[in-house]
């Protein structure tokens, strides 16, 4: 009689890795993927403007279940300046709280003085977004105009 003890193991645990592009190495990054490759990885990276490449590890137990996660973040060298310094102006109503994306700063006087006519009172701020330096508010921005 044989017991499984006695019969060598069919499956043994092996490891899987798949590689993300990211912002940053904080806990509340950005991460764009999976792929495959390290390459496919840095390519997109690149595209976007991201700085790192994030590689997961998963341990892979007998049972087919993940028993351990390894991360390891790789930083990129010569992001391309244009992607860090690329901007986005946000637009947000103070008072309902609704919002926009804008590429240029003309689109965001139009919606916001279509916004404040539309609702009498309220008050639209605008806000500049770069990888560089993250969500910063533009104060008195209506006046600077």
């Amino acid at each position: 009689m044989t017991t499984g003890k006695d019969r060598p193991n069919e499956r043994m645990e092996h490891k899987e890795i798949f590689w993300m592009a990211c912002d940053s190495t904080e806990q509340l990054r950005a991460e764009y993927g999976p792929f495959q490759t390290r390459a496919e990885a840095e390519r997109e990276a690149r595209r976007l403007g991201f700085g790192f490449l994030l590689r997961y590890e998963h341990i892979i137990g007998e049972d087919e279940e993940i028993k351990e996660v390894r991360c390891v973040f790789l930083e990129l060298q010569e992001i391309p300046n244009q992607s860090i310094f690329a901007r986005k102006l946000h637009t947000r109503c103070a008072t309902c709280g609704e919002s926009a994306i804008h590429d240029e700063p003309w689109q965001a006087e139009v919606w916001a003085d279509i916004h404040e006519f539309e609702h009498s009172r309220h008050r639209v701020r605008l806000f500049e977004h770069t990888r560089a330096d993250g969500l910063k508010e533009i104060d008195n921005w209506r006046e600077c105009a």
